[in-house]
């Protein structure tokens, strides 16, 4: 009887295996890893990603002088982030690269991952750098970041960051413009949980002569980029400002970008800076 029983364990165990190489390999990995990860908001383009022991910050802004009256956004303190703590940062401008954000969110040490080729100043002291090439993850800690192409309204270098953690994948588009990766980045890494993305298609009058094109996504780019990546929900950043002469949004970004995610039927997630993103049914 007992190698009667341990015979049919066995063919239970072997049945058991069998079933699971049946199912894809995202179902094995979302069986396997809890989804555990907290998406928040900051002001302006910054994004807290959360896991019980750890933190991930993108492009963080604590700052008033990055836009002083012009945005109104209220600014989300990352003091309180939790456990062990990294930044990402998509470029080198100040309204991207907040030194006292960072600083401050690296008080007790941490990566700060970077475009290659660039030198964030001023450096955060105990801040461990990581310059990141495109295509190349970074593993910190709990998270995976890999950065991929983005284009610059000025042709500054910048990338954009895909994220992986607590089973779930997001894409932050930092503000980038529209260009012609998106459809290699969809296939390499999508479909996406989220995607957050720039949608205020500003024209900027700093550089002159100016072109009067946009140098950040509008709205409709912002929805199709979406598409290409498999979002399954599209998470607004980088709009807001008003009052200044060499820096124009377009009229409504909100606006728009509804009418043109309706138009594709794309979940659209618009959330204040503090709140924390309700994760899609169905989501991977």
């Amino acid at each position: 009887m007992n190698d009667l029983n341990h015979r049919r364990r066995f063919l239970v165990g072997c049945a058991g295996a069998a079933a699971a190489t049946l199912l894809p390999f995202g179902a094995l990995a979302a069986a396997a890893v809890p989804r555990t990860l907290r998406a928040q908001r900051l002001a302006w383009a910054g994004v807290r990603l959360q896991l019980p022991d750890s933190t991930l910050l993108i492009d963080p802004l604590v700052s008033p002088e990055a836009w002083g009256r012009a945005l109104p956004d209220r600014l989300v303190p990352v003091a309180d982030a939790v456990g062990e703590t990294h930044v990402l940062v998509t470029h080198t401008h100040s309204d991207h690269f907040d030194g006292t954000a960072v600083a401050t969110a690296l008080k007790n040490g941490g990566v700060l991952a970077y475009p290659a080729g660039l030198q964030p100043s001023p450096w955060p002291q105990g801040a461990r750098a990581r310059p990141s090439a495109l295509w190349e993850p970074q593993l910190l800690g709990d998270f995976t970041a890999t950065p991929v192409p983005a284009s610059d309204g000025y042709g500054d270098t910048q990338v954009s960051w895909v994220v992986s953690a607590g089973g779930r994948r997001i894409f932050h588009g930092g503000d980038t413009q529209w260009h012609g990766n998106w459809w290699r980045i969809g296939r390499q890494f999508g479909p996406f949980d989220a995607a957050f993305l720039p949608i205020n298609g500003a024209r900027f009058g700093w550089r002159e002569p100016a072109s009067g094109q946009p140098g950040v996504l509008a709205p409709e780019q912002a929805v199709a980029a979406a598409v290409i990546l498999g979002a399954r929900v599209l998470v607004p950043i980088h709009y807001g400002v008003s009052g200044m002469d060499k820096y124009v949004e377009v009229d409504d970004p909100l606006g728009r970008v509804r009418q043109a995610a309706r138009e594709r039927d794309v979940p659209l997630q618009i959330m204040e800076p503090g709140t924390w993103l309700p994760w899609p049914e169905g989501s991977l």
